[in-house]
């Protein structure tokens, strides 16, 4: 569903992501890890088109990133760290407005809007502006957004920031019933609980490089050491230095 090869970012002398591989196959929930200025949200903007890379190749669906960009993007939801919604709009007229930049038809595109208003927990507040949505209700509706059109892969930094539980709850079953339903979710983010618990795979980047990959249970073995996803982030993260 997603793949990367090779892939480089560099800012001026700055390189911020060094020869990067991984796949995200289909079903799969996938966690990149790292510190700060990692490479993390570097790679994922390159996925998600925003950026271009200096080398290498990135794949969804069979589609190039930079050849094929628009059949690229059409299999794509993106849930940025900073997401974006115009705040005089409704809750209603966001997913209208989504479903009309997807190509999505009247009768289509209600009836996707109708789902995303239902899974979400949003059909009270169809009718209130977006500014006028709390922090939690506007994640959800960023979401709602970004998978009204069902895409075949799911890319998503820093999901959880600042949400309430009910909210997070609301996220992760989003998350993982795209996985369900054969989809493929590569997941950015801080919070190494979330990540443990939700992820098939983890991958760990620091400097740009992929210093961890497998299941937990696979890096740990690697690293021949029990303990917590924190306490092996930590390590190889350090040792990476």
């Amino acid at each position: 569903m997603l793949e990367l090869v090779e892939v480089s970012k560099k800012f001026g002398d700055t390189l911020a992501v060094d020869r990067l591989s991984l796949t995200v196959g289909a079903g799969e929930f996938f966690a990149l890890l790292g510190p700060n200025a990692a490479g993390k949200t570097t790679t994922v903007k390159m996925i998600a088109g925003l950026l271009r890379p200096n080398s290498g190749r990135i794949r969804i669906a069979g589609s190039d990133i930079v050849r094929d960009g628009t059949r690229a993007k059409s299999a794509l939801g993106y849930v940025p760290d900073i997401p974006f919604l115009y705040d005089k709009l409704t809750a209603e007229e966001t997913l209208d407005f989504a479903a009309a930049v997807y190509g999505m038809g009247d009768a289509e595109g209600k009836r996707a809007k109708e789902e995303m208003l239902l899974r979400f927990d949003l059909l009270r507040e169809r009718s209130m502006l977006t500014e006028e949505l709390s922090h939690g209700l506007r994640q959800r509706l960023v979401f709602a957004v970004a998978m009204i059109h069902k895409p075949r892969l799911m890319l998503v930094d820093e999901p959880f920031v600042g949400l309430d539980p009910r909210s997070t709850r609301s996220v992760k079953d989003a998350l993982k019933g795209c996985a369900r339903e054969g989809g493929a979710v590569l997941m950015c983010t801080h919070t190494l609980p979330a990540a443990e618990e939700l992820a098939d795979r983890i991958g760990i980047i620091s400097h740009g490089r992929l210093v961890a990959l497998g299941t937990f249970n696979e890096i740990k073995k690697a690293e021949g050491r029990e303990g917590s996803l924190e306490e092996i982030f930590l390590k190889v993260t350090a040792s990476s230095s």
